[in-house]
């Protein structure tokens, strides 16, 4: 892991930062902690996690914000607690709870084939209260205006939905179940809880979310808030791009022409490469167009 100083923009160099997001804190709040942190301005990051969620969330500082855009699109994984015989505004512990339906007679059996039916692919509504934009504003926005939002369904595929314990609560009242979730981007939890929950005719929702692992990176390289404020340390922009796409070790000549933003001979597959020269430096990315391979991204320039 590359360590950097506080307060050396120049010298903290370009990586990602795997960050164990704490609870109540916002994306947004860890980019601007990370931008203090790292002396730098030039910080985002993969994929939001709402506040009540806790785990992965990926941070690119300087040229690795811009491999930003491709992590957004992977595959991610969860564990979380669904809680049955309620319904909230929001589908998660933060929301007001609208409807209260008693889970007793719902039976281990009927639990997992519906949870059955919502794996592999899907169409899912998202969550009313999502970041998700109508006519140019938040989705949340409006239903915190008063609105009631209906937004349409979009294809998400779930690979994996694992249960792992079901505990009766309130006297059998109420059902929490505690499952692994691995789907892909777009997919909302929150939504497969309010969903499981309307299938078993009780109501369901979130009432506690972990994302531990966003495409190659996982929970065990993160790190918390805390430990960052006592040693900031980044996983470096060359190992990151490995870990994120097919590799590709260029020439010298490779490597001139493609500092220039040239073409050069074609990837052996048709994904996104990353291509490397001699010396391990990060040179570009790379997509087959045509006869040839063309840079989508150039990082090291002649």
């Amino acid at each position: 892991m590359k360590k950097g100083p506080q307060n050396a923009p120049d010298s903290v160099g370009s990586g990602l930062v795997i960050v164990d997001k704490p609870q109540g804190w916002t994306s947004h709040d860890v980019v601007g902690r990370t931008r203090r942190l790292a002396g730098t301005r030039k910080v985002g990051h993969a994929g939001t996690l709402d506040p009540m969620a806790t785990g992965v969330l990926v941070v690119g500082v300087n040229k690795a914000t811009r491999l930003l855009t491709y992590i957004v699109g992977v595959s991610k994984t969860y564990t979380a607690t669904i809680r049955l015989g309620e319904s909230t505004v929001t589908d998660d512990a933060e929301g007001e709870v609208v409807e209260r339906r008693i889970a007793a007679a719902v039976t281990e059996e009927r639990i997992r084939e519906e949870v059955a039916r919502l794996t592999g692919a899907i169409q899912q509504v998202p969550s009313s209260v999502s970041a998700i934009k109508v006519n140019g504003e938040r989705s949340y926005a409006r239903v915190r205006a008063g609105e009631d939002v209906t937004l349409a369904a979009r294809p998400v595929t779930v690979h994996r939905f694992e249960i792992h314990g079901i505990r009766r609560e309130r006297g059998g009242k109420l059902l929490d179940i505690d499952v692994t979730v691995e789907c892909s981007s777009g997919t909302y939890i929150r939504a497969l809880a309010r969903d499981l929950g309307e299938a078993l005719e009780v109501g369901g929702h979130l009432t506690a979310l972990r994302r531990t692992q966003v495409g190659p990176y996982r929970i065990g390289q993160a790190r918390t808030m805390e430990q960052l404020a006592g040693e900031f340390t980044m996983l470096p922009l060359e190992e990151a791009a490995r870990a994120l796409f097919p590799n590709r070790e260029l020439t010298a000549e490779e490597t001139v022409e493609l500092s220039f933003g040239r073409r050069i001979g074609r990837n052996a597959g048709e994904e996104v490469t990353a291509a490397f020269a001699p010396d391990g430096t990060l040179v570009a990315l790379l997509k087959n167009k045509g006869e040839a391979a063309k840079p989508e991204l150039v990082f090291a320039t002649a």
